[in-house]
């Protein structure tokens, strides 16, 4: 079994226009158009068994709506898992959670970058606070990101400060920890009670300067396999080319079937 816990799709009408833009933003090409029915393709094709889609918010008034349409993306596939998003500027962010979590969604998305704010804000603590109250995981994206040079929003410096403020239970750092910023990643965050997932960290082609094989393994080993999760962030990442990679790699089967299923079975609660 194959569990992509990183992915990301937009609404058809969206899709058309936000992949574009997102791929001149930050240079890179995608590997489907963007929408949930390319998102099934790609799974079919690369034998994912279960995908898990993170929406981003980018309009703190849209949060509820986004929220709604990923319930109703639930709904209509059974290998499909959407989580909600919030933004830190969202009024009224706990009516705005609990209703995430009673439309069934199991986690929220958090992107520092996108919405312009340090990971160790307050506001993003709260969130995390009260996702944690409500046994919800939450996803955040770590590291740098393409379409924001210069830009970090979510280093270790910020990371550090959530881990000894919040001491999450259900925290996702995507990107290995932090995109590209692997070696202060391995030396002061490996070995801490979070979860990493592997989207964007290896295995992209037209992408110089991510992880090698060795990389990849020694960082997930230092971490501890149990608290990898395989995500691919498609449509910038191919899910064939990326779950081939750790099928290839010199971890062994068990940690390969943690890596790829075993630990977002846990995580999600999913027998």
């Amino acid at each position: 079994m194959i569990i992509d816990f990183h992915t990301h799709t937009f609404p058809d009408k969206v899709a058309v226009k936000a992949v574009p833009k997102l791929e001149k933003s930050a240079s890179i090409r995608a590997f489907t158009d963007g929408t949930v029915r390319g998102l099934t393709g790609s799974m079919e094709e690369a034998g994912i068994d279960i995908s898990v889609i993170v929406p981003v918010v980018t309009n703190p008034v849209k949060a509820e709506e986004i929220n709604e349409y990923a319930a109703k993306t639930n709904e209509a596939h059974k290998n499909i898992i959407s989580f909600g998003g919030i933004h830190p500027d969202t009024e009224s962010y706990k009516a705005v959670i609990k209703k995430a979590k009673a439309l069934g969604l199991k986690g929220i998305k958090l992107h520092p970058e996108f919405q312009d704010t340090d990971f160790d804000d307050i506001r993003y603590k709260r969130i995390l606070s009260f996702n944690e109250e409500l046994g919800l995981i939450t996803l955040v994206h770590a590291g740098f990101d393409g379409s924001f040079p210069g830009s970090m929003h979510c280093g270790v410096k910020n990371i550090l400060n959530v881990i000894e403020k919040i001491r999450p239970e259900r925290l996702v750092l995507a990107h290995m920890g932090g995109c590209n910023i692997w070696k202060d990643i391995k030396k002061y965050i490996a070995g801490a009670n979070v979860f990493f997932d592997t989207a964007f960290s290896f295995g992209v082609k037209q992408i110089p300067g991510l992880l090698t094989e060795e990389e990849f393994t020694d960082l997930a080993r230092a971490h501890g396999t149990k608290k990898i999760l395989f995500g691919t962030d498609s449509p910038w990442g191919e899910q064939r080319e990326m779950s081939e990679f750790i099928k290839n790699s010199r971890l062994t089967e068990e940690e390969k079937a943690d890596i790829l299923s075993q630990n977002a079975l846990r995580l999600l609660n999913i027998s």
